[in-house]
């Protein structure tokens, strides 16, 4: 709802910010090799079914080693690029897109951190994590993040 005030200027109400600041959106997630492996992935996708997010689109595949590469293309020049790389590749995973409010921001707080020893109990990584490569889980960190990976793996 758009207010006016008594000099003829539109206000946003509070209610419309309220929404606003709740805005539905998409995110992608994938269980890692050692997820699937695990077989927790009925527990993880439960998770976010739990947290009110609808499930838009999921697949279950092997990466490829160029699908791997494009997908994480923003490490390439990191030390760790290889290592990741190789165990995204190592195994079937399961990808995952999601919507609904502040999906990106949600998502990211209930992963945890990349570190599973630093993720807080109650964190996907947290509860099943068990180092940097093996941490169950990669999330979409940004929108712009979330429509370059989509188009990788959602071809």
């Amino acid at each position: 709802m758009i207010l006016e005030d008594s000099s003829g200027q539109r206000n946003t109400s509070k209610a419309e910010l309220r929404s606003k600041s709740k805005m539905t959106e998409q995110t992608l997630f994938v269980v890692k090799p050692d997820g699937v492996q695990r077989k927790i992935v009925g527990e993880i996708i439960s998770r976010f079914e739990k947290r009110g997010f609808n499930i838009v689109k999921l697949k279950m595949f092997t990466f490829t080693r160029s699908m791997a590469e494009e997908f994480y293309s923003a490490h390439k020049s990191k030390p760790f690029f290889e290592e990741l790389v190789s165990f995204i590749t190592s195994g079937r995973v399961v990808a995952v897109v999601i919507e609904g409010n502040n999906a990106i921001a949600t998502t990211r707080l209930m992963i945890g951190s990349t570190k599973s020893f630093e993720a807080a109990p109650g964190t996907i990584r947290g509860d099943f994590g068990l180092g940097i490569s093996d941490n169950i889980i990669h999330a979409s960190d940004s929108k712009e993040s979330f429509d370059k990976e989509v188009v990788v793996l959602f071809k």
